[in-house]
């Protein structure tokens, strides 16, 4: 699942990539109208390859309200797990079939590729997002007892057996905050998590969604979870 704001020049090498990753693998967009064209290059790609799907929304309604339109499209169709992963560039598609493997063999519920587990690295981070990424998964981790080394990350695969068991119809969060309630929600409802290495590379192309706004979100929602 890639959610979509204005990310035209990324997403097709992103859709490629993931496409290529795996012949297991289908891709599906969910585009918050960008007026860039993002959702007419997605319908493009599409008429060549039916691993494509699209949602195309009329707004741009939040990262949070995209996951879930995401999770029900995928639950729907009968897929055995789904991903989530930035449309940017910055999360390598090439490490899905590790994440697939710690399904297929048990180990796992959710699957987090993470910048911070041994092997992991960061690339292109300035001084202030390395503050910002440390302080809060410092913060969740502190406030909501999870055990898990990156909490902030959104490249994660959740099975859809744990999707299942989660309350989705319960989560409150419509932007990047739904990054700490998922996980949250996916730990309280038992999940088996489990940390595969990346390399994060920043984006090259477009502009980051994440704002002042959002970050003070995510903290209001941790407390909130806390409370």
């Amino acid at each position: 699942m890639l959610p979509t704001y204005q990310e035209r020049d990324n997403i097709r090498a992103m859709i490629s990539a993931v496409l290529d990753a795996s012949p297991r693998v289908d891709t599906v967009v969910v585009d918050d109208g960008s007026p860039d064209g993002t959702a007419d290059l997605v319908s493009a790609m599409r008429v060549h390859d039916p691993r494509i799907s699209l949602i195309s929304r009329p707004g741009k309604l939040g990262l949070g309200t995209a996951y879930l339109a995401g999770f029900a499209f995928g639950l729907d169709a009968g897929y055995g797990a789904i991903a989530t992963m930035d449309a940017d560039g910055s999360h390598d598609a090439a490490v899905l079939p590790a994440m697939l493997a710690e399904l297929d063999a048990g180990r796992a519920d959710l699957v987090i590729g993470s910048r911070y587990a041994k092997g992991g690295t960061v690339e292109n981070f300035s001084a202030a997002r390395k503050l910002n990424s440390a302080v809060a998964n410092a913060m969740a981790r502190l406030l909501l007892g999870l055990r898990v080394r990156d909490c902030t990350s959104g490249f994660r695969l959740y099975s859809a057996a744990l999707l299942r068991r989660m309350r989705l119809d319960a989560l409150k969060s419509t932007g990047y905050s739904m990054v700490p309630e998922l996980l949250y929600e996916a730990s309280a409802a038992g999940a088996r998590i489990v940390e595969v290495p990346i390399a994060f590379r920043n984006r090259a192309k477009g502009v980051s969604k994440v704002t002042v706004g959002e970050i003070l979100s995510w903290m209001r929602t941790v407390a909130a979870l806390r409370r």
